[in-house]
């Protein structure tokens, strides 16, 4: 049915669990008009991965009609979750498409953004396949924004109008998040980074300055490969000059896999009706036997904090939840059992505020997402260090030589005190 998102949206009450399209994807339209409607609705549960663009529903006004439940907390709900009023729900990317179909989670609506139809009536997910294919395949009924702007891809993200329970027509430009001038300290990363990039490689990375740095120094690579949960623009120079071609996957060799993007129009335009780029499910892309299949496997991942032992925290400030797990440790599991793999953790050495984030010991509540039994590579802007097989005698060594001078003595006189 073609309808207008305010008639669409009556369908959804009190108590229903909701779930909204993820990152470019978001139907902005249907999550505007959804908030509209707090003083409805109440315990309504909004299970969702990041989003991109304004989430009204976040906001104090709205806490009684709407329960946050996240996979993954992005800047828009990250104060509400912060403060209470919404919820981090832990669990590896690769697990979540399971929880919808497996009816651990039942999902009433599912709120979608899609592609206008084709001559045969079939819309795609476009930029985000992620745990949206699951989520149409579960929900009891479906909500579509068709957006013209929205890129058709190849993968997994078809969908049949028939399908579509009501179709509300509005066009609107994607999000974009542009690429910003890069630090000397992310440069130093990238290129520490880059040296460990072997010819021949799958790369895993995602969004941000650090992956853009690492991208920024291959142009001198070859036959590298694109096995990632998402990427954006950095790839696109790669791409144009043949260093990015994929010719030395096992699978899918010769194209770009993943499951979401986010970027400019550019990166949007690129992936449109291109039968290079394949978009899978999470459960697919993120599923370490699926990783190991390739070569060299090189996944780099961010951290918030590491201590001297190896454990790495990436999902929470102390106990405050920033972010989540996501698809880390599936793909620095995956990277470690592939063929001449390597799982690299990056970080600068230092918070904006001067404070070390190689710590003696993890701040308290802090969660630890790679173990210190994971963990291989390190890296910072003052080197990259293995500490794979080593005692944690000698990882405190190493972590050590990587963090900044200024920390150095204070880590050094700990690493005796914890050590003795």
């Amino acid at each position: 049915m073609i309808t207008s998102a305010v008639e669409a949206l009556k369908i959804i009450k009190s108590g229903d669990n909701i779930f909204i399209h993820s990152a470019a994807a978001t139907p902005q339209l249907l999550v505007k008009e959804l908030s509209k409607r707090y003083r409805e609705l109440k315990n309504v549960s909004i299970y969702s991965m990041h989003t991109e663009g304004e989430a009204a529903y976040a906001s104090p006004e709205c806490a009684e009609a709407f329960k946050i439940k996240a996979f993954f907390v992005g800047d828009n709900i990250r104060e509400a979750v912060q403060h209470g009023r919404g919820s981090y729900i832990p669990v590896f990317l690769s697990e979540v498409p399971m929880l919808f179909r497996k009816k651990i989670i039942e999902l009433d609506v599912a709120l979608i953004s899609v592609s206008t139809p084709d001559i045969h009536g079939y819309c795609s997910l476009g930029t985000s396949i992620d745990i949206t294919s699951a989520a149409k395949q579960s929900a009891k009924i479906i909500i579509a924004q068709v957006n013209k702007y929205m890129p058709r891809t190849h993968g997994d993200g078809l969908i049949h109008v028939s399908e579509i329970d009501y179709l509300v027509e509005h066009d609107e430009e994607i999000p974009e998040t542009k690429m910003h001038p890069l630090t000397d300290i992310e440069m130093a990363i990238g290129e520490n980074i880059a040296a460990l990039v072997e010819d021949g490689a799958t790369l895993q990375m995602g969004i941000g300055a650090i992956p853009n740095a690492v991208l920024s120094c291959l142009g001198n690579h070859k036959n590298l490969g694109i096995h990632s949960e998402m990427f954006s623009d950095g790839i696109l120079p790669l791409v144009k000059s043949g260093v990015i071609n994929g010719s030395n996957k096992v699978k899918h060799p010769g194209m770009i896999v993943a499951s979401f993007v986010v970027g400019t129009r550019s990166l949007y335009d690129f992936i449109d009706d291109n039968p290079m780029v394949k978009m899978l499910d999470f459960g697919y892309v993120n599923n370490p036997d699926v990783i190991k299949s390739n070569p060299k496997v090189t996944a780099i991942n961010s951290a918030i904090e590491i201590d001297l032992s190896g454990q790495v925290c990436a999902d929470s400030i102390g106990s405050k939840i920033y972010s989540g797990v996501g698809g880390q440790m599936d793909f620095i599991r995956g990277a470690s059992l592939s063929e001449n793999g390597k799982p690299i953790i990056a970080l600068s050495s230092t918070t904006k505020k001067g404070e070390s984030k190689i710590s003696a010991i993890l701040k308290p509540g802090a969660g630890i997402v790679t173990t210190r039994a994971h963990v291989n590579y390190v890296v910072t802007e003052y080197g990259a260090v293995n500490l794979y097989g080593k005692t944690i005698a000698e990882r405190a060594k190493l972590l050590i030589g990587i963090a900044h001078p200024n920390h150095r003595e204070d880590l050094s006189k700990a690493a005796f005190d914890l050590l003795k």
